[in-house]
């Protein structure tokens, strides 16, 4: 593995990176039906083994962010019509939109797009998850009971902010998924807990006070 936190792996048409601070191994990329990414090759990524259109696609199904692309022309990814957070069973927050995660930098490009971050408090690389909550064995199964106020519209930038040892701060139209894939919470403006201990996940209620939840 490189030193460097990103690989970029050149093509013709164009070039996608993968960035090991970011990937928490789900294998959407490794289980494509394709030759885009096979995991004993040297190099893994063959951006050039299939068609521009199918690099995107595939690239676009890593949930943390740690996948992104760029063709030739500059065009990166473009932002979805609408903000999604989905309660991942006994995992973390996937979330997809026009993301921009208050304090990360230029120098993490895929998770503008697609994020995975912490809600069971015990990763070591806040905000983003590292899979921890199994070695914790953390346990929720992902269901929202709260509908919130609805949304006026379904895009526009989402901003997350990770409030100093403290839950995650959304402001901007968002609909949040329970786990089972329902469409429960939607709403411009919400308080989720990332200290694992909250008796309304995924909404803060106060616990991280409690618990003496640390974000450093």
């Amino acid at each position: 593995m490189s030193d460097e936190p990103i690989t970029t792996f050149k093509g013709a048409e164009i070039d996608v990176s993968w960035d090991q601070r970011l990937c928490i191994h789900i294998g959407e990329c490794g289980k494509a039906a394709d030759d885009l990414f096979v995991g004993d090759r040297e190099p893994w990524c063959v951006p050039d083994s299939t068609d521009k259109a199918r690099v995107r696609e595939v690239v676009e199904r890593c949930p943390s962010g740690s996948l992104s692309y760029r063709d030739k022309r500059g065009t990166a990814e473009p932002a979805p019509a609408e903000n999604r957070l989905m309660v991942a069973y006994n995992g973390p927050y996937y979330l997809t939109g026009d993301l921009d995660i208050v304090g990360v930098g230029e120098d993490m490009p895929g998770v503008r797009r697609r994020a995975a971050l912490c809600r069971c408090g015990a990763s070591k690389n806040k905000p983003f998850c590292d899979n921890s909550h199994a070695d914790i064995h953390f346990e929720d199964p992902g269901a929202v009971g709260q509908e919130g106020t609805g949304l006026s519209d379904a895009g526009g930038t989402l901003s997350i902010k990770a409030m100093p040892d403290g839950p995650l701060k959304l402001q901007g139209n968002v609909t949040i998924m329970a786990a089972t894939g329902r469409p429960a919470w939607q709403g411009d403006n919400v308080a989720l807990c990332r200290c694992g201990a909250s008796a309304d996940k995924p909404f803060c209620d106060g616990s991280h006070l409690g618990v003496g939840f640390k974000s450093d």
